[in-house]
Parts: C-alpha cells; sequence; structure tokens
C-alpha cells in the first residue's frame, strides 16, 4: 500500500477540525467499555452517556450510589488508567 493511505484512525487522530468526533467516540467508548472495566458492576450500574469528561452513571439502588460516590476517584484512576489517557475527570450519579 502506497505511503499516501492513513487509516480513519489516524485521519481523526491527526486532524484537528475532527477533535470533536474524536471527543464522540472516545465518550461512547467509555460507555461502551464500563462493564468490561468493571464487571462487578455489571447487575447494579449503568454507564448512561459521558460528555466533557463526565460520566454519568445509573443506579436504582441508593446505597450502591452512595459507595459509588465514596469510589468516585478510584474509578476515575481505573477507567483513565484503562485507556491509559484521562479521559474522566467527573462522575454524576443518577436514578433515572
Amino acid at each position: 500500500m502506497p505511503d499516501s493511505f492513513k487509516s480513519i484512525k489516524e485521519i481523526i487522530e491527526s486532524s484537528s477540525e475532527l477533535k470533536n468526533i474524536k471527543q464522540l467516540i472516545d465518550d461512547g467508548d467509555i460507555v461502551k467499555d464500563f462493564h468490561k472495566i468493571f464487571p462487578e458492576f455489571k447487575t447494579v450500574v449503568k454507564a448512561v452517556k459521558c460528555i466533557k469528561q463526565t460520566l454519568t452513571l445509573k443506579s436504582d439502588n441508593p446505597t450502591v450510589r452512595n459507595e459509588l460516590k465514596f469510589r468516585e476517584k478510584e474509578i476515575i484512576e481505573k477507567i483513565n488508567s484503562f485507556y491509559k489517557q484521562e479521559r474522566v475527570t467527573r462522575i454524576k450519579f443518577s436514578n433515572k
């Protein structure tokens, strides 16, 4: 293949015009991969969305939400470690 061909990933990552698209993809990955990172939460927590490095987690159980809030820093560090870059800086907790 000639050197002039680039993968879609290379184009998105190297283009400043596509920065917002890359951010949307990264945010979607966090929601998609959440139970890969935290399989122990599979039955009690759902990753709803991630926007501007703020991850929204949903749990119907108030005790679980309190535990998650208590472990927020640890959860953020584990997510960022999984991706080897800062993807999440804050978590919002919801029961809706």
